[in-house]
């Protein structure tokens, strides 16, 4: 039994790479058949560990939220408060840019927010928080800077770049120009 779990495991580990990268290269309507053909497993398992698009989607939303969160919390202590946010920033904007349609899909239609990209972005909020108030203190961010308004920034460059041949060098191109504008000016 150990076994067959250890392989349930590998299975869906494997599901999930596939699926980060194929809706990296695809969009969040990347194919299930197609993602289980990668992952060298047949539709049913796909199936048996995500009964649908939805599931697989969160799944591999919450995935990456962990990997930014966990990022978060390296960069809490750095030397310089600056360059950990802007580290941060940098992951995130290239995530956002690599997960071209996830948000559209995760949320329920005619709402503002479904309840696990809210959850998602609460993490996001409090993983980020004290990299932002740390800069802040420092001087270097604007005060008034939220969290909010970092993650809507880098929303809204992912959106503006998604058809762009290199959307993530795009996105980070103009992450540059907005630093620009939520650092204290002196």
């Amino acid at each position: 039994m150990t076994a067959q779990r250890a392989d349930a495991r590998r299975n869906r580990a494997r599901i999930l790479a596939v699926a980060e990268a194929e809706v990296a290269a695809h969009g969040a309507d990347a194919s299930l058949e197609q993602i289980a053909r990668i992952a060298g497993v047949g539709s049913a398992t796909v199936r048996r560990h995500f009964p649908d698009r939805r599931s697989l989607l969160e799944a591999v939303f919450s995935q990456r939220v962990d990997a930014l969160c966990s990022r978060a919390a390296d960069l809490a202590d750095a030397d310089d408060p600056r360059t950990a946010l802007l580290d941060w920033l940098g992951a995130l904007t290239t995530y956002a840019a690599s997960a071209r349609g996830m948000a559209d899909a995760l949320l329920p239609a005619g709402t503002g927010g479904g309840n696990h990209v809210d959850a998602c972005s609460a993490r996001l909020g409090s993983a980020v928080d004290p990299l932002l108030h740390r800069a802040a203190r420092a001087g270097a961010v604007a005060p008034e800077v939220t969290t909010a308004d970092l993650v809507a920034l880098v929303t809204g460059l992912a959106l503006a770049t998604e058809h762009h041949p290199t959307p993530a060098a795009e996105a980070h191109r103009l992450l540059a120009l907005a630093v620009r504008g939520i650092s204290p000016r002196g």
